[in-house]
């Protein structure tokens, strides 16, 4: 029988380590710890420190930062776990140089990086535009949108809360009422057992509604884009409520990325308490002026640059943005797939498809109806309602038609399965900004530039989420959370350093 050297991978071993040697070149540890040290100006982060005289020394930023880059490409994203690998990870005892900043050292860090994380930002985008990873022509904008550390089940308007409060309050009369009613019965054990469980859960109601009557001394109705009461949150107010294809309703932030098409490198991000892209160009394009001015370029260096962006960007303002900065830009309206022979469905596909749509519905021009794909009658219900510059006819089916309808799941919208509105569009307004969108997206260069969008910035989410991990923010606030999305795009453009660079490889 042959025999074999014994082994036990629970025994330890002391072996001598050179911190440097860990850090080997065409690695992105080498990358982080070369652009730290070398490229980006660490002193914006000496006024932070007031320690010149007296008090304890502190950690460098130097190495913090490091830690930080290095643990965000590796999914490392609460201040814990960055902790747990300066002490047991090879590579990260290395770029710590040794150090063992705790975590709420980590942690105070990352949240008070405010005013520098753009400056780094930007020192980043210069080694970039330096490597030769900006084309400058071509950009594309989207947005992340992510689940924030906060439950959706604590939203609500200020008349939701003050409901909930009451109905908390209601529920720990009850339970106290209950007690006094069983304190009657002595010397029975079970109602003594009841009675300490009935006494914990009043306790802890009644702290919930404590806390939601102080929130609502303190904060008033939060007021949405459209200048209506949106839904409130108890643990993040900045957060919003946000409906997504892939993952239904969340409570979140909206992370935007405009990035530049030649390398994919992002030339400015923030993070947005609400969910609507319809008035976020205007912000990303100012951004990415400034970060581009930053770094060197003229101050019109966007006109005449081309900007792609899916149909949720399709709105006045964003439109009349375009225009104002002299783009040339590619954004279509909601309704372009129903006019492409492209995207249309054939019938005996419908029952496969989420939702029908207007080429699924015959016009009969004799009395001006519509027929649905169920074979039921839509009657003209409104004339000339003017929406985004563009002039609809709206249809309604009868109640009664859709009621027991086979489709009825494909054509209803809402909670309460309201009648479906059929908005047939008419015409348009003058100077309609639109429209103009509409026909440059259908031309023929706008059907060959549109597509490139897609290659363009989806494969960046697609790093930042799957690669980096980065399923939800671990942070509270619009400030903070626009530092981590700040964090993680510039592990992004480091890495794009990493792989399209020539000196620091």
């Amino acid at each position: 029988m042959p025999r074999f050297k014994s082994y036990d991978y629970r025994q330890s071993v002391l072996l001598p380590v050179n911190l440097e040697d860990q850090i080997q070149p065409g690695t992105l540890e080498f990358i982080i710890h070369t652009l730290v040290e070398e490229q980006i100006d660490m002193k914006v982060f000496d006024g932070k420190y007031n320690n010149d005289d007296t008090g304890r020394k502190a950690y460098d930023p130097k190495v913090l930062l490091k830690i930080i880059l290095l643990g965000y490409s590796r999914g490392l994203n609460t201040s814990r776990r960055l902790e747990k690998a300066c002490r047991d990870n090879v590579v990260f005892m290395a770029m710590a140089c040794g150090q063992q900043p705790d975590h709420s050292t980590i942690a105070a860090f990352v949240s008070s990086m405010k005013e520098e994380i753009l400056s780094v930002f930007t020192d980043v985008l210069l080694v970039c535009d330096h490597q030769g990873l900006l084309g400058g022509t071509v950009f594309a904008l989207d947005g992340c949108k992510l689940s924030s550390n906060a439950s959706k089940h604590r939203s609500g308007t200020i008349e939701d809360l003050k409901r909930k409060k009451a109905k908390l309050s209601n529920k720990v009369k009850q339970l106290l009422s209950e007690q006094e009613a069983a304190d009657k019965t002595a010397g029975v054990k079970d109602e003594e057992i009841l009675g300490r469980d009935r006494q914990k859960q009043a306790e802890k109601l009644k702290k919930q509604a404590d806390r939601i009557g102080k929130w609502l001394s303190e904060n008033s109705p939060k007021i949405g884009a459209s200048g209506k009461e949106v839904k409130s949150n108890l643990t993040d107010n900045d957060s919003a409520m946000m409906t997504t294809d892939t993952y239904g309703t969340l409570q979140g932030y909206n992370g935007q990325a405009l990035v530049d098409a030649k390398c994919q490198v992002i030339v400015n991000a923030e993070a947005f308490g609400t969910g609507s892209d319809g008035q976020m160009l205007g912000p990303m394009v100012d951004g990415a002026k400034k970060n581009f001015e930053e770094i060197g370029y003229p101050q019109d260096h966007f006109k005449g640059k081309i900007l792609t962006a899916d149909s949720d960007y399709h709105s006045k303002v964003n439109l009349g943005k375009c225009d104002e900065e002299e783009l040339d830009a590619y954004i279509p309206d909601k309704r372009f797939r129903t006019r492409d022979p492209r995207f249309r469905v054939k019938k005996r596909a419908l029952k496969k498809r989420r939702r029908v749509v207007l080429a699924d519905f015959k016009y009969n021009k004799t009395n001006d109806t519509y027929i649905c794909p169920a074979g039921k009658i839509l009657k003209l219900n409104a004339r000339n309602i003017i929406s985004t510059d563009t002039i609809y006819n709206r249809y309604k089916s009868d109640r009664k038609d859709c009621e027991y309808c086979r489709l009825r799941h494909k054509c209803f919208t809402g909670k309460g399965g309201h009648r479906r509105a059929l908005m047939v569009p008419v015409g348009a307004t003058e100077n309609n900004i639109s429209q103009k969108m509409i026909k440059k997206v259908e031309s023929d260069r706008g059907k060959e530039i549109y597509p490139l969008r897609m290659a363009i910035v989806e494969p960046v989410f697609g790093n930042i989420r799957i690669q980096k991990q980065l399923d939800r923010f671990t942070l509270r606030g619009k400030q903070k959370v626009n530092i981590q999305w700040l964090l993680y795009c510039l592990v992004h453009n480091i890495e794009k350093i990493l792989h399209y660079g020539w000196a620091y490889t």
